[in-house]
């Protein structure tokens, strides 16, 4: 056993130093087992072969004239992520012209239980564990869910312009089919405001009835500036 992990080691260090790529995850070595990748990385580590930038991000030092190269924030933030980031609260409305408003680095939403601080930038305000069925939309399609989950409040238009603009996303194309399709996966609210979009939008009974059946008849929703649809009372509309 012992021998197998310095064997898995030696392995991960040569390919290391055989490409030019500084940073590095345990998902980079997937032909290898995790447990075996996450022990030799530490132990790189250890011998000061690598650098752990963050959890389950490590970087290749290089030897410059100044010395050792260190990790740059900005390539950090550059770097492709496993899951999907999108827009959300402030950062939605603001892609949607909802709102001029902004926070530093942005708010954004993300399926993953986490991403690295030093990836996404320590002052971006991050929500983690969306339904996976997230990284199937388009920021836009992502930011909409999300503007129905916070029941519209970060919009800085009126509630009637608040509802012309958004029927007027979800009369483009496929779009509210689409989020339809993920529907299942989201809060009884965000189901409900749907089902009211979509009457007003003169959908089909065959969209409708499943939005419908998936509520609890006894149950009523916070529409928040959504409240004035005209079909809000008829999908359980406090």
């Amino acid at each position: 056993m012992k021998n197998h992990r310095i064997a898995t080691a030696r392995q991960i260090r040569h390919r290391i130093e055989q490409e030019d790529s500084s940073y590095w995850r345990q998902s980079d070595f997937p032909e290898l087992p995790p447990f075996a990748v996450s022990q030799a990385l530490s132990r790189l580590v250890k011998t000061g072969f690598l650098e752990r930038v963050s959890k389950g991000l490590y970087y290749r030092p290089r030897i410059t004239r100044f010395g050792r190269s260190r990790p740059s924030e900005s390539e950090i933030q550059a770097l492709p992520i496993r899951h999907k980031v999108v827009p959300a609260g402030i950062s939605a409305a603001n892609l949607l012209g909802f709102s001029t408003q902004n926070v530093s680095q942005g708010e954004f939403a993300t399926v993953a239980a986490s991403v690295p601080r030093k990836i996404m930038g320590y002052s971006a305000r991050l929500h983690t564990r969306r339904p996976e069925t997230w990284n199937s939309l388009s920021p836009t399609e992502a930011a909409l869910l999300d503007l129905l989950r916070t029941r519209g409040k970060f919009s800085e238009l009126s509630e009637e312009e608040t509802l012309k603009r958004l029927l007027l996303y979800l009369s483009e194309s496929d779009r509210y089919e689409r989020l339809v399709a993920v529907a299942s996966a989201e809060p009884p609210r965000v189901r409900a405001m749907l089902g009211a979009l979509g009457q007003e939008l003169k959908k089909s009974a065959k969209q409708l009835v499943p939005l419908r059946q998936s509520l609890n008849p006894l149950t009523r929703f916070d529409f928040g500036k959504l409240r004035t649809l005209r079909y809000a009372k008829e999908w359980q509309a406090k």
